[in-house]
């Protein structure tokens, strides 16, 4: 038995506060943290939607509808994926919420162009706009088989520059409206229109003049590819038009943004079909009518080569078609000079590569390899480009 006075007892009996006059000691307020502010005690926002639409306020002010803040936030960035980390399935959802909690005075639509829909004005005026440049170079056609003979060398040169300025007038008016439009600035695509298409009617015969150790003089034209690329224009419209339509119905009902680039994919190769079945029979009704060598690939090529850039350029993507365009400019400006520069003493191995491409398939080979390569490679972009949904709104 343990003595009171044992000194082991004490060590190990806990200290109990002292009694001081009879009086128990006042015990020591537990010492606990102070609780934060709601919304402070944790990182980050409680509410990560609120943060994201401070963040991309203007966005969600300018939008008429979910489907625009979608994609918006799909320009930013945001996946479905990233969509989860906001408590969302997907990116449409996401915007569904941030259109919902905006207040009502700033959905009102700020008298922008209108969306795609049935307007029978609007496209009977882009339509008859889409034909005058295919009018204007059969009209010009017109005249100077109809003059051949009559008139002198200078006065058929003037008709055919007044054609080439009123289809070139008529072609400007065409793509300010209507389902080709693209935004201002849409880069130098002009100039490597022009280029390609004098290459399209002078080109082979220059190149071929250059491999007979040429040019030895003037060289012929054939002015068939640019009846028919000019009468193509109104089925490129339409064509453009159908996609842009379809797209934004297919926008409309897609609910994740894997789906609806899955869907305009088919949409793409659809319109490029159209176009190249509309394409094909006007290029060789140009070719029959103005006694023409046949239908060549390159022209075809190059036809679908424009159309493609101009549906990039037409939904906000200029660039791409006018480094595709640019590309085929510089294939065709080099085979040439690679010809020339072959000449000078220690350079013949310059030229085989042309030589052998036009064994193989005639001076057309060369542009046909450049158009040919040029739309293979902007296709497979525009797959990618126009499969966003950032690519089907109206800013």
């Amino acid at each position: 038995m343990t003595r009171p006075d044992d000194p082991a007892t004490h060590a190990a009996a806990p200290e109990r506060p002292a009694l001081a006059s009879g009086r128990p000691a006042e015990i020591p307020p537990r010492t606990t943290a102070r609780r934060a502010p709601a919304g402070t005690a944790r990182r980050g926002p409680a509410d990560p939607v609120r943060s994201l639409m401070h963040h991309h306020r203007d966005l969600c002010e300018r939008a008429v509808d979910p489907l625009e803040i979608a994609a918006g936030l799909e320009a930013h960035g945001l996946t479905d994926r990233t969509a989860a980390r906001y408590r969302h399935r997907d990116v449409f959802a996401l915007a569904e919420e941030l259109y919902a909690r905006m207040p009502p005075r700033t959905r009102e639509p700020a008298g922008g162009p209108p969306g795609p829909g049935p307007d029978t004005e609007a496209r009977a005026a882009w339509t008859l706009l889409a034909l005058l440049p295919g009018a204007a170079c059969l009209a010009t056609a017109g005249v100077l088989r109809v003059t051949e003979g009559v008139l002198g060398d200078g006065a058929r040169a003037l008709v055919t520059v007044v054609g080439a300025v009123l289809a070139c007038l008529a072609l400007r008016a065409c793509l300010g409206r209507g389902p080709l439009r693209a935004p201002e600035g849409a880069g130098r695509a002009g100039m490597y229109g022009c280029w390609l298409l004098s290459y399209a009617v002078y080109g082979e015969e220059l190149l071929a003049q250059v491999m007979t150790g040429g040019p030895d003089g003037p060289w012929g034209g054939t002015p068939a590819p640019l009846l028919g690329l000019a009468a193509a224009i109104a089925p490129a419209a339409w064509c453009a038009h159908l996609f842009t339509v379809q797209a934004h119905r297919k926008l409309s009902g897609s609910h994740v943004l894997e789906e609806f680039g899955a869907g305009v994919r088919p949409l793409l190769l659809a319109a490029v079909t159209l176009f190249l079945g509309a394409l094909l029979p006007l290029l060789y009704l140009a070719d029959l009518g103005l006694g023409g060598g046949g239908m060549s690939v390159a022209v075809v090529a190059l036809g679908v080569l424009f159309f493609v850039a101009r549906l990039l350029a037409a939904h906000g993507l200029p660039e791409p078609g006018t480094v595709a365009l640019a590309a085929a400019c510089a294939v065709e400006a080099g085979a040439p000079a690679l010809v020339l520069a072959a000449r000078l003493p220690g350079l013949e191995p310059l030229a085989r590569p042309v030589d052998a491409l036009v064994s193989a398939g005639g001076t057309g080979a060369v542009s046909a390899l450049a158009c040919g390569g040029a739309v293979l490679g902007l296709l497979s972009h525009a797959a990618l480009a126009l499969s966003r949904a950032s690519a089907h709104t109206r800013t």
